[in-house]
């Protein structure tokens, strides 16, 4: 109750509530579509591959969002030339690009003075969040939840079969990139609530946990969004109530509701399977 009474009476309290809230539905929409494309490990990459962006921005006295986009796509892209253009797969590419740019970014931090802010942008800090960082998510937000509205078809077959998608004469490589450019910007507007280390723990946890309990893509997203929602407003107020830093509480929230749904979703939950093969055994 006393959370509730704060979050009425201060303004800081409402702005990372609802940018809370929306980093948890973008970051379970998008990462739907991750997870069953299996570019895990590009979340992961994107997310690390941004600080360098953003160490440049603090330098430069600009918006750190101008920076990580900017890196965010240069990963991107640079994973793919070098997984096109030579021998080496995807997932080696991945690790050779994004290592590479958090190390340029850990290095930039030594030398950015604004060693606070940036901090919270490894870990988070969502009870700091300016009213520009919290516009800038609703905007990215409603832009993600619009193009997967308009193009779901697309993105449903491409994300299943990329083989068939190209056979209907769809853009494979195009719905690659823009999925990519998609996820940059969900993990720029994530950098203030969880922070560049865990915000892969919002793109992939919300959705794997939903991946449990449906076979329907449909329902999987919007299962994913809640649990992205659900997770950030869990964390938010454990952040805030025991003075616990929000990226780290964030996390740890998602992992807990993906381990409810290992043990005990009805399909794939290890308790259920468990007690089915009980009953079988017992009928048999």
């Amino acid at each position: 109750m006393e959370f509730l009474h704060d979050l009425q009476t201060y303004e800081f309290l409402q702005k990372a509530f609802i940018t809370s809230i929306m980093v948890g539905i973008i970051c379970g929409v998008i990462g739907s579509f991750i997870i069953l494309r299996g570019m895990a490990l590009m979340g992961d990459a994107i997310s690390h591959a941004v600080l360098p962006g953003v160490a440049i921005s603090y330098m430069l006295g600009i918006n750190y969002f101008y920076g990580a986009v900017f890196t965010g796509i240069l990963t991107a892209f640079g994973i793919g030339a070098i997984t096109q253009n030579s021998r080496i797969k995807s997932d080696s590419s991945i690790g050779l690009v994004f290592s590479a740019f958090f190390a340029l970014g850990i290095i930039l931090i030594t030398r950015a003075r604004s060693a606070t802010d940036l901090t919270q942008i490894l870990f988070g800090n969502v009870l700091a969040v300016r009213t520009s960082d919290m516009w800038l998510t609703l905007a990215i937000g409603s832009l993600v939840i619009l193009v997967v509205i308009l193009f779901y078809k697309e993105l449903l077959v491409s994300s299943f079969d990329e083989t068939m998608a190209a056979a209907y004469g769809l853009k494979v490589r195009f719905i690659h990139y823009s999925i990519m450019f998609l996820l940059t910007l969900v993990t720029v507007a994530s950098l203030q609530t969880v922070g560049v280390i865990l915000v892969v723990s919002m793109l992939i946890t919300p959705a794997s946990t939903a991946y449990l309990l449906t076979n329907r893509l449909s329902v999987m997203v919007l299962l994913a969004a809640f649990f992205g929602a659900l997770s950030a407003v869990i964390g938010l107020y454990f952040s805030f109530v025991y003075n616990m830093p929000s990226g780290p509480v964030i996390a740890l929230a998602t992992t807990a509701l993906f381990l409810l749904a290992f043990l005990f979703s009805p399909k794939q939950g290890i308790v259920f399977r468990k007690i089915q093969a009980f009953n079988r055994k017992k009928l048999a």
